[in-house]
């Protein structure tokens, strides 16, 4: 399946890099797609309307804003569409491409090095033998959780969001762990591994966060006095609160 990037920002760059092949995009202007296009080889097309005309599918990675415009340019020339856009519904991509099978897809950034998760939800329309190609294609970057797109909101205040609130909780602890002593590069490594360990055996018990919690935890011990620090520090309400924020801004 021949693949057409449409904007070369951050998530199109991710996609791009996870599977690794070279790439056909396009941007407004930036020169992100001819830099992209360097990078992994293949070519950055001059126009939207040419880049649709020689793939499968064309992932839209440009601005939510710019749906109509865009889709303006290549509607007549598209096979099948699968969008990354933030807060664009399936209805609204079905507006603007009424004749063509459309995805709604909401991956993360570590698809860059094949350890994404991609949340999607088809149109009921969509032919199966194509979304089975397609989930194929998205297969490579990482995990693929078909949703109702109903839930895709939440999904994203989850996985989408997930990687910034790891990277911040990873970079606290390095702040903590260098106010005693140790070296910014080994806390780095000591919480980096740890979060990857610990994800792993999360994943291995079946997603059991209590039972992992009190494997660590003996009572009146160091971990259990920590854990206390953090609950009385409001870690749950912090998260309950970024969760509301996200979903709310997403929904506006």
């Amino acid at each position: 399946m021949q693949v057409g990037l449409i904007g070369a920002g951050n998530m199109a760059r991710a996609l791009a890099r996870g599977w690794g092949d070279p790439v056909l995009c396009s941007d407004s202007g930036s020169g992100r797609a001819q830099a992209l296009a360097h990078e992994l080889g293949g070519a950055a097309v001059s126009s939207n309307a040419e880049l649709a005309h020689r793939v499968d599918l064309v992932v839209l990675c440009h601005k939510p804003a710019q749906l109509r415009s865009v889709a303006a340019e290549i509607a007549s020339e598209t096979r099948a569409v699968a969008s990354v856009l933030g807060g664009t519904p399936i209805a609204a991509l079905q507006e603007a491409y009424p004749s063509v099978p459309v995805f709604r897809l909401m991956p993360n950034t570590p698809v860059e090095v094949r350890r994404g998760v991609v949340c999607y939800a088809p149109a009921a329309s969509t032919p199966p033998e194509l979304e089975q190609d397609v989930v194929a294609l998205f297969e490579r970057l990482g995990t693929v959780v078909r949703i109702e797109e109903k839930v895709i909101e939440a999904a994203t205040a989850v996985m989408g969001v997930g990687p910034a609130y790891q990277a911040l909780l990873a970079e606290a602890q390095v702040d903590a762990a260098v106010r005693h002593g140790l070296a910014a590069p080994l806390a780095g490594r000591l919480v980096t591994e740890t979060m990857a360990g610990t994800a792993a055996l999360l994943a291995s018990r079946g997603y059991d966060t209590l039972t992992i919690r009190r494997e660590v935890a003996s009572p009146g011990g160091s971990t259990a006095r920590g854990l206390s620090a953090l609950e009385r520090g409001g870690v749950r309400s912090a998260f309950q609160e970024a969760a509301d924020a996200v979903i709310g801004w997403s929904t506006r």
